[in-house]
């Protein structure tokens, strides 16, 4: 898609405050593919902050749960996080810890299961966004334009000094503001963006929930 064709699309959604999402759409999206940094590397550019982690909600059922069978502290019998989404979100906080990587802000989707991920990593208080909810229909939507624009305006902000921030919300707003750079992407996945400081950013690395451990020599 070419500029002019971005800027008629963005316009017929938003009129003029299109052009003012436009210039990160078009930042992100035409840098989408520059992923570079792996393993040590990775690890050692997250230590200095800087860089957005834009992650999928680890691994939940897609039924919600029955009553006998909830959360205690799920009464609207929410949507919750499986065994595996429970251990992989723990795994994740103590990778993350060992290896010094310091988050500042949390941004999270109002919904039960991305707040329980944030639990149980121990990522401290999230802020809640109804922009990174998922939508009326859920997994089977597409997120509309504006929650997909927010989303790419958040991923190009530059975080706190010396912090990563970190977003977690699901795959429609993921898909809806990065387009193939963020499908397919597994439960509790992360696209990590290096915002320049002019309101665009560059993908620099995808990593699975899974990959945390191992980037911290831990099981």
């Amino acid at each position: 898609m070419t500029g002019a064709m971005i800027t008629r699309a963005v316009g017929s959604v938003f009129g003029r405050q299109g052009l003012a999402v436009l210039a990160a759409f078009l930042a992100i999206a035409a840098t989408g593919h520059a992923e570079s940094l792996s393993g040590t590397a990775l690890v050692a550019a997250l230590r200095q902050g800087g860089y957005v982690l834009v992650m999928r909600h680890p691994s939940s059922p897609f039924t919600p749960p029955e009553k006998a069978a909830a959360n205690p502290d799920n009464p609207k019998l929410e949507r919750q996080l499986d065994e595996t989404g429970r251990t992989t979100a723990r795994a994740m906080g103590e990778a993350i810890r060992t290896l010094r990587i310091p988050l500042g802000d949390v941004l999270s989707s109002p919904t039960y299961r991305a707040l329980e991920g944030v639990r149980l990593a121990a990522f401290g208080d999230a802020k809640t966004f109804a922009e990174l909810d998922e939508g009326a229909q859920g997994m089977r939507a597409n997120a509309d334009a504006e929650r997909s624009a927010w989303l790419r305006t958040k991923a190009a902000e530059l975080p706190r000094a010396g912090t990563n921030t970190l977003i977690v919300t699901h795959t429609p707003n993921l898909v809806g503001a990065f387009g193939q750079s963020a499908a397919p992407v597994a439960a509790g996945e992360a696209l990590i963006f290096h915002p320049d400081g002019k309101g665009g950013a560059d993908l620099v690395a995808r990593i699975k929930i899974e990959e945390w451990p191992q980037l911290a020599g831990t099981p």
